[in-house]
């Protein structure tokens, strides 16, 4: 068996193949869609790394399988289709639901929200907003991608409720390391 080679120097040239084989530049929209996803997986799986060290804090399983659906999110942005047309998608309603059940699990152990709340707290909750503005900077590329090409629905409800997630998990990591979470003051 050969073994493949990570570089292939197709891209030397600011252009990249989407799945199909047709090349874009590496600036395109679609390209940015799914490269911050990708960033967003990446930032996730560090807050994976930081979740796991502290065995009393939950989460770990569903982040990994967070990630296995960003996965199937970046997959569908890189697969070009006919104007008019969308691919199939494996995002549907019941991931979206899925992470409502999730959301509302963990809302419902947490303090009603009384003012803003500024990124931060113990280290795995600022990992967890840096995913969740990771996360808002993915859906606003995927809304533009919108206004040009067809894209399924659900990506855009998914990655939406993806971010609202980390908000959550965010206070959650808080008050499981005993960390008071910071109240925005308006001066």
């Amino acid at each position: 068996m050969k073994k493949s080679h990570v570089y292939t120097r197709g891209g030397d040239a600011g252009s990249t193949s989407l799945i199909g084989g047709e090349r874009v530049k590496k600036c395109c929209l679609r390209i940015e869609a799914y490269g911050t996803i990708d960033e967003l997986s990446s930032h996730i799986g560090l807050l994976i790394a930081m979740v796991r060290k502290v065995p009393s804090i939950a989460g770990a399983d569903c982040l990994v399988w967070i990630q296995s659906r960003l996965f199937d999110v970046g997959t569908h942005l890189a697969m070009p289709c006919a104007e008019g047309t969308v691919q199939p998608c494996v995002i549907t309603a019941v991931h979206v639901q899925c992470l409502e059940e999730h959301i509302d699990q963990l809302d419902a152990q947490l303090q009603p929200l009384r003012t803003f709340v500024l990124p931060g707290g113990c280290i795995a909750a600022a990992q967890c907003h840096v995913c969740r503005t990771v996360c808002r900077r993915a859906e606003r590329l995927i809304a533009a991608l919108a206004e040009e090409v067809t894209i399924c629905p659900y990506l855009l409800s998914f990655v939406n409720r993806l971010s609202d997630f980390l908000f959550v998990y965010a206070r959650f990591l808080n008050k499981m390391e005993g960390v008071d979470e910071i109240s925005w003051h308006n001066d």
